[in-house]
């Protein structure tokens, strides 16, 4: 019985992944590497607003997201007479953040880079989960209150340092369900049982090492779940054409109320 995937079945290829054609797409162009940046949170945008966040022409744009989308690294949709480029997956944002954690970053040149920088540390989408200083807080909540607990006998979030990349993926995460798991999350209004029956084939919990705070937040279809409930709650909120999120003022009330979150 062939163990090969449909896709390799019907191209006629067996050997090893070709990673240098998707490295090329991912990292050899600074504009695509903007682009790709910017649907990073997992929104889908029209190639106009993708043109303004690489600071490029709408002819350039739409070179690299041919390439992008050719490359399978971008999906794209049509809505009337607009079409929306989106991530292929959550395996390219993965891809992403794990060359984000060994990349210098830009060198800030202006104070609107600078505020925004500042914000997309504080709290941002990164595909479906929240990241930044608020998604690692989160996180660092839900261990103190035991609905996660660590498998390798920390007691904190960890560190990029101290814990391997691998430790994000899979089955290979160091986090499971704790003792109040159920409770600690009802709490916040989020159902464990929905999680798991959106899991799609992914994990439940999946750890991110989060490139800005080189800690870990909680991703998986139960950190999906968790961003999901606090944007329907409006506890958290995002300006328009912008990466970065924000509690509101109810949001804050509830993270202190509920997770005894203060000062974020």
């Amino acid at each position: 019985m062939s163990t090969s995937s449909p896709r390799t079945a019907a191209t006629g290829r067996y050997g090893d992944a070709d990673v240098a054609s998707v490295a090329a797409l991912l990292i050899a162009d600074p504009d695509r590497g903007r682009i790709l940046m910017a649907l990073a949170d997992g929104r889908a945008l029209p190639a106009s607003v993708l043109a303004t966040e690489a600071c490029i022409s709408a002819q350039s744009a739409s070179g690299h997201l041919k390439k992008l989308v050719t490359g399978n690294l971008l999906r794209v949709a049509a809505t009337g007479r607009h079409r929306y480029y989106a991530l292929a997956g959550p395996e390219i944002a993965a891809a992403l953040k794990s060359l984000a954690l060994i990349a210098e970053p830009y060198e800030i040149t202006s104070l609107r880079q600078g505020t925004m920088a500042n914000a997309l540390r504080q709290g941002r989408t990164c595909y479906d989960h929240i990241a930044g200083k608020l998604g690692v807080a989160i996180t660092e909540a839900l261990l103190k209150s035991q609905a996660l607990a660590r498998t390798d006998g920390r007691a904190d979030a960890g560190r990029a340092d101290t814990d391997p990349l691998s430790a994000g993926t899979g089955d290979d995460c160091p986090y499971e369900l704790g003792p109040r798991a159920h409770d600690v999350l009802a709490a916040i209004d989020v159902d464990i049982e929905t999680a798991w029956r959106s899991r799609s084939g992914r994990p439940l919990l999946r750890a991110c090492v989060d490139w800005t705070e080189q800690r870990h937040h909680i991703a998986g279809s139960l950190g999906a779940e968790i961003c999901r409930t606090f944007v329907d709650a409006e506890w958290i909120t995002r300006k328009p054409r912008e990466r970065a999120i924000s509690l509101t003022p109810r949001g804050h009330r509830a993270m202190e109320v509920r997770l005894g979150l203060v000062d974020l």
